[in-house]
């Protein structure tokens, strides 16, 4: 099994699609209602969909990427705003925050070989 696909809510579907493009996200399928977008490395998607009423999302998407502080300067020169900049976290992930037009929160991070395999990882036992 392998999770491949989550859909955002958007407010304003022309403004969320530059923001992704911004983003550095390839866009793959574009209707007035909803987009979808690849991203440069593996084969995961995320897609969005327009919401006439008013929402909240309290779901936090992840974009992971090596060159984290080089990505992140180039977002800020193209003028991405952040919450946060690059910042070693306590769980040993370094990420930035921010948030799309239509307010969904985004984490770009990079944590290596601690994504899978953290210091304090259980030890997987076979129930069978």
């Amino acid at each position: 099994m392998n999770f491949n696909q989550v859909t955002l809510p958007v407010k304003n579907m022309p403004e969320a699609i530059k923001f992704y493009l911004t983003l550095g996200f390839t866009q793959i399928v574009d209707t007035p209602h909803y987009a979808r977008f690849s991203c440069p490395q593996g084969d995961a998607t995320f897609s969005l969909s327009l919401e006439e009423q008013n929402f909240t999302n309290g779901a936090i998407l992840y974009f992971e990427y090596e060159a984290l502080d080089e990505w992140v300067a180039r977002l800020l020169q193209k003028g991405v705003e952040f919450i946060q900049l690059p910042t070693e976290q306590r769980y040993l992930w370094k990420e930035a925050v921010l948030k799309d037009p239509s307010g969904n929160k985004i984490k770009l991070y990079w944590a290596g070989e601690n994504r899978l395999h953290p210091p304090w990882e259980v030890e997987i036992k076979d129930d069978q």
